[in-house]
């Protein structure tokens, strides 16, 4: 199978890179991983509605430019749909004997994701009602997909 997750922004902390590159490896048994950075837009503290929609919109452009053609895409979001890390491995199982080959998971920005790119996804994850930096999401993301398959190929996982 092949993932793809496509993120708003640059990891600046090293303790940050180093986990994505640890779980990148791992990942390496289950599925060819490809991590997309696009750039993020510098946000005034002051931004309004017109302001935010702006930017949104200059990120959605770098992110749907780089979506693969033909995946299923999931995007990252608060109101999305909260599964257990059982039912997320299910469901990635399910894909895969659905016939679908290439998953792309969409990490926005600080602001969040542009409708644009919440219109292509076929489903919507949250991973929590809480908020997380982008930054740190990219290294959950990651590990509950590593964790995913190591469910699914009935191997042990600490708990």
């Amino acid at each position: 199978m092949n993932i793809t997750v496509i993120a708003v922004g640059k990891i600046k902390e090293s303790f940050f890179r180093d986990a994505i590159a640890e779980y990148s490896k791992r990942l390496g048994r289950y599925c060819r991983l490809n991590i997309i950075e696009v750039d993020d837009e510098k946000t005034p503290d002051d931004a309004g509605e017109t302001e935010t929609d702006r930017i949104l919109k200059k990120e959605a452009d770098r992110i749907i430019q780089r979506i693969p053609d033909g995946s299923h895409v999931i995007t990252l979001e608060i109101r999305g749909h909260e599964c257990t890390s059982e039912e997320l491995a299910s469901h990635i199982s399910d894909l895969g004997v659905r016939g679908v080959s290439h998953i792309t998971f969409i990490i926005g920005g600080s602001l969040g994701l542009h409708s644009a790119v919440i219109s292509l996804a076929k489903e919507h994850l949250s991973f929590s009602e809480l908020t997380f930096p982008h930054q740190l999401m990219r290294v959950i993301l990651l590990e509950q997909i590593y964790r995913s398959f190591r469910i699914i190929n009935h191997e042990p996982y600490h708990k």
